[in-house]
């Protein structure tokens, strides 16, 4: 049956709302946890009391993507289909909430994470926290829309055809990051930012989000279904099967964090 996910909505302090997925061991979230996050995001946007998100995840990772085994174990491709629904719709929530989102992210983001942080309005970050996209490791494609928010260009290609990961100081200096803090003190920033934030006149911040996310260059929504559209290609064509099989059989019996590739010029770094 697997661990149920939980995702709870709280008011730590006056304007904002702390949004927190919970799904043991790992975060990666199956399909309908991928649509009560994106319920609860619109709601606390939707509130007037709200004037900032603060979106972060319990446990040692913020979010490692889709439940592969949910998918495996699933017959034909409703697993497959209601997975790009529900990381459309929370992708698209994080994006379009009404207020600006703050994600607070530690330990490891990769896949779907990466999907949730680039639609986010700022970001902070642990200093243990690394940020991927191992889909091609995993029989699929998606959320380069996401990366490229990140990241340049072509360290994002770069990124994303090998699979490697990035740390929170490597995005802080590309800009990308806000902040890099201690562990124990990423949600407390995040936090900070938001208050400073949710100090704002709440029309005003409506106002400046609707026209931030009217001037983008990109049309995230447009971009990512694009994306999408070759994940279910790959899955037509077998090969992403044989790519998620290959990955259960070698997570069986794990409970850490899925295992990424760290970045890999001489330094440890990318330029």
């Amino acid at each position: 049956m697997g661990v149920s996910t939980t995702v709870t909505v709280s008011r730590p302090e006056d304007g904002i709302a702390l949004v927190t997925v919970d799904r043991p061991p790992v975060n990666a979230l199956p399909v309908q946890g991928w649509f009560d996050l994106a319920d609860a995001v619109r709601a606390a946007g939707r509130d007037p009391g709200v004037r900032c998100v603060v979106l972060t995840a319990a446990g040692r990772g913020f979010n490692a993507g889709v439940d592969i085994k949910e998918m495996q174990r699933t017959p034909g491709h409703s697993a497959l289909l209601g997975a790009n629904r529900g990381c459309y719709a929370a992708f698209g929530a994080v994006y379009d909430c009404e207020v600006p989102v703050v994600a607070a992210v530690q330990g490891y983001c990769l896949g779907g994470g990466i999907g949730l942080v680039g639609n986010a309005d700022a970001i902070v970050a642990s200093d243990d926290a690394t940020f991927g996209l191992p889909e091609l490791d995993r029989g699929a494609l998606g959320a380069a829309t996401h990366l490229a928010r990140l990241v340049p260009p072509h360290l994002m290609r770069a990124l994303y055809y090998t699979s490697r990961t990035v740390t929170a100081a490597e995005l802080h200096r590309h800009g990308a990051v806000w902040e890099v803090v201690p562990r124990g003190e990423v949600l407390a920033a995040a936090l900070a930012l938001a208050g400073e934030i949710a100090a704002k006149d709440g029309y005003l911040l409506r106002l400046a989000k609707a026209a931030i996310n009217g001037i983008d260059p990109v049309d995230v929504h447009r971009s990512y279904r694009f994306e999408q559209g070759f994940t279910f290609e790959a899955n037509l064509s077998g090969v992403a099967d044989r790519h998620r099989d290959a990955f259960t059989r070698a997570r069986k019996g794990r409970t850490g964090p899925p295992g990424e590739r760290e970045t890999g010029t001489p330094e440890g770094k990318p330029s």
